[in-house]
């Protein structure tokens, strides 16, 4: 016999199981569905904003403006000009070689160009953007804006780019900017921090000197753009800061003449204020064209500095070691009077030549001078007369003498290119040639030979300091301070 109300109850407690674990199969799928929507509606509100965002505006990051430096009076002696740029945004490129192809008949791009540039983008971060020129002509960045809808990832900018005095005169002071390198960024965290593309900072003097404070911060402008990456409307553009402006205390017209003076020949020419060490002019021979390097130099030009027998590039008045010769001599007596050594009335005899311990050192007259005293040797320039005084003076004075007025130190110092140089004694000579002075040794070093190195703009810091009297001038090139104290101990 069927239990009918026992099969009943088994059927009603199933279907209410049934009914639970759907139930709750509901609540579960109805909670997780909540849960997501709270996620991406609050939890990833942020995120998701940013990327639809990033969908409708685009950003250019602009590189800043850098500052002006001017000559004492006001002349640019490196300014800025406006140039046009063409920006490439990689994440935004549908295809590189739909890209290259319409690029091409649009501007000047060779084969070459596009190769540099499929090597650059493979280095970078497809957000990073890459310079694909930074000096187009106005009417190739006219056509640029008239396609731009139809070139996606690409951006024509208004920027601004060092402009130099052709004539190079003062290329070597002022240096110039170029493009930074893998290196710069590795070493220098300033460049780090305000690096953008672009970017253009100082290699070689005053523009390198100045890094910190001329290039100023950068600015971006940013736009609404439609599914297409056409520019609907600008809606923020902020210029950023434009690095500060320097006076330096160089007279362009004395800087320009000094070159004329230069012209087809090896040297270099320094011109400083005898009380207050400012630097008038310095002139370096043969010189270069610092705006070839602005937008990266070719590889001709390149080679012809490279190969060029008068090294152009290279500041002679800072980094060329000669020795000083003759200029020396004015210290050589100081010291020897200082130390008591001899009086302005000291004379000898010079007979073309004097000889020690078999060895014979000549001076420069054929004959010789005959009789002088220091005020004669010094005029007429007397090797003799100089061999007897630094004997009987001995290097190691001399050389306490010349150091005092600037010799064998940095000049300016934060040329980083500026070399020392050397002013020998016996303690040097023994540690950096492992031997013993000898007394010819002395006789040459005083007439400026031997070991002695100068560079010309430490002869000039020298010549000044023995022109006002005796008293140490400290040397400047940028017009912000003054700085005058005695050398001499009274």
């Amino acid at each position: 016999m069927i239990n009918f109300r026992t099969t009943t109850e088994s059927k009603s407690k199933l279907i209410n199981r049934r009914m639970f674990i759907l139930s709750v199969g509901k609540l579960a799928v109805f909670s997780g569905i909540l849960g997501r929507l709270f996620y991406l509606q609050i939890s990833e509100n942020i995120k998701y904003t940013s990327l639809s965002e990033k969908n409708r505006l685009r950003e250019w990051k602009l590189p800043p403006q850098r500052g002006v430096i001017e000559d004492y009076f006001g002349t640019k002696i490196a300014d800025n000009t406006q140039v046009y740029q063409l920006h490439l945004i990689p994440e935004n490129v549908l295809s590189y070689n739909q890209l290259f192809f319409r690029l091409k008949k649009i501007i000047n791009m060779s084969d070459k160009n596009i190769a540099q540039l499929k090597k650059v983008l493979k280095s970078q971060k497809p957000w990073e953007p890459v310079i694909v020129s930074d000096n187009l002509s106005w009417a190739e960045f006219s056509r640029l804006n008239l396609f731009l809808h139809e070139i996606p990832g690409i951006q024509p900018l208004v920027s601004v780019a060092r402009n130099y005095p052709a004539d190079g005169s003062s290329s070597h002071v002022i240096g110039y900017v170029s493009a930074v390198s893998k290196a710069d960024l590795n070493k220098d965290k300033f460049i780090r921090d305000v690096h953008v593309a672009g970017l253009r900072i100082g290699k070689i003097g005053l523009e390198r000197v100045l890094n910190q404070t001329i290039i100023g911060l950068p600015g971006y402008q940013r736009y609404e753009v439609n599914a297409f990456g056409k520019k609907i409307r600008e809606i923020k553009s902020v210029s950023g800061k434009t690095g500060k402006n320097f006076k330096t205390t160089l007279d362009n017209e004395v800087q320009k003449f000094a070159s004329e003076l230069l012209i087809k020949k090896n040297g270099s020419i320094s011109v400083m204020d005898i009380y207050t060490g400012d630097i008038v002019a310095m002139v370096s021979s043969p010189t270069f064209n610092s705006n070839k390097f602005v937008h990266g130099i070719s590889t001709n030009d390149w080679k012809k500095l490279l190969d060029d027998p008068g090294k152009p590039l290279i500041n002679k008045a800072i980094s060329g070691l000669y020795p000083p010769g003759s200029t020396i001599k004015p210290i050589v007596a100081l010291s020897a009077l200082e130390n008591d050594v001899i009086s302005p009335k000291f004379t000898i005899k010079c007979e073309e030549k004097i000889e020690l311990y078999g060895q014979t050192y000549h001076c420069w007259k054929e004959k010789g001078h005959g009789f002088l005293n220091l005020r004669k040797a010094i005029k007429e320039s007397c090797d003799v007369y100089f061999y007897e005084m630094s004997r009987r003076l001995g290097v190691d004075r001399l050389s306490i003498t010349a150091k005092n007025f600037g010799l064998g130190s940095r000049v300016l110092n934060s040329f980083k290119e500026e070399k020392v140089g050397i002013v020998p004694n016996t303690k040097w000579k023994l540690n950096n040639i492992g031997k013993g002075w000898v007394l010819g040794e002395t006789l040459i070093t005083g007439i400026g030979q031997g070991y002695f190195q100068t560079t010309p703009i430490q002869i000039c810091l020298m010549i000044a300091q023995l022109a006002n009297g005796g008293y140490k001038i400290i040397p400047r090139i940028i017009d912000d301070r003054d700085s005058i104290k005695p050398v001499l101990d009274a």
